[in-house]
């Protein structure tokens, strides 16, 4: 049994990679699903108090575990086997990889916003990084 990692931000691109993978599923591919989500550190600016950053930091919790709820009831939905969610905070590429390694994956599947440098003759940032670091395959959905 193939195990997937799927990174989810709550975009179409997002959804659109979920689907990719429930494709698979249906002509018969066994896998196991693990969707991942990863926010940047924030920047804050000044001097901010520690119950204001508490509650920062709560916000940003509550928002990524809402992205993989839904990104988990979509899975489900489409008829994928959901071993596991993870949450991470950092470089998103790196964490994706790092997860990746950590749930011993065998595919990275992202969906790609082709936000590179000039417009979506480019893969985006994230998706270049991810499929220059990771050791796995990594399958990009646009």
């Amino acid at each position: 049994m193939l195990k997937l990692l799927i990174a989810v931000d709550g975009s179409a691109h997002a959804q659109r990679a979920i689907e990719a993978v429930a494709k698979m599923v249906r002509q018969g591919v066994a896998l196991d699903v693990v969707l991942a989500n990863v926010r940047d550190t924030p920047m804050l600016y000044g001097e901010v108090p520690v119950i204001s950053f508490d509650e920062i930091e709560a916000v940003q919790i509550k928002a990524q575990d809402q992205v993989l709820a839904d990104a988990e009831e979509r899975a489900l939905g489409c008829g994928l086997a959901v071993r596991s969610t993870a949450r991470a905070v950092g470089q998103p590429a790196a964490e994706l990889v790092r997860l990746a390694a950590e749930h011993g994956i065998d595919q990275i599947v992202l969906g790609t916003h082709g936000r590179g440098a000039v417009g979506s003759l480019f893969l985006g940032s994230v998706a270049q990084r991810v499929a220059h670091l990771s050791p796995v395959p990594v399958l990009l959905v646009k």
